[in-house]
């Protein structure tokens, strides 16, 4: 069964900074984010900026999990190994399942960059009520490789041999 479809297919998108530092004027990240998905040609239907806190990164996710609204999670920030970087304790009992294969690729490409440095990346994934949910790292240029070496075509229904568009709710 092939899971790629011939035509593109737009998702819903919610991009969130996770950050106690930056706002919504400073947030290169986002703005990257939010700017790639909208050249894709994906709908960014929402963006938020919430401190790095696990209750205010899950309330803001699991809002947009449950709203019909948004299929994709777009998150930068969080990820990292210091007490403040809480995105993947919030996210994890959030997802029905995990997509470990994204951290383990998003490592293995970010090793091309910046070396051993990318052992502290604890970028991951998952799926929650049929919503995709991608975290990474803060920085710009970590996003731009996320989204370029993976996020990107994994969201394109045309990718073969398959995505996550066949995963997200209608």
């Amino acid at each position: 069964m092939s899971h790629a479809s011939s035509e593109f297919i737009a998702a819903r998108v919610a991009v969130l900074t996770v950050s106690d530092s930056r706002s919504i004027a400073e947030d290169t990240s986002g703005d990257y984010l939010q700017q790639a998905a909208q050249e894709a040609g994906h709908q960014v239907v929402e963006r938020a900026l919430v401190n790095d806190n696990i209750y205010q990164i899950r309330a803001q996710v699991s809002a947009w999990i449950a709203s019909d609204a948004v299929q994709a999670v777009l998150i930068t920030g969080g990820t990292g190994f210091t007490a403040r970087d809480n995105t993947p304790e919030a996210l994890t009992p959030l997802f029905d399942r995990q997509v470990e294969g994204f951290g383990e690729l998003f490592r293995m490409v970010s090793y091309e960059e910046i070396g051993t440095a990318t052992i502290q990346s604890r970028a991951l994934a998952g799926i929650a009520n049929q919503t995709v949910i991608f975290a990474m790292p803060g920085s710009t240029r970590a996003c731009r490789t996320a989204w370029e070496r993976i996020i990107e075509s994994q969201l394109d229904a045309r990718n073969r041999p398959c995505n996550f568009q066949p995963h997200l709710k209608k």
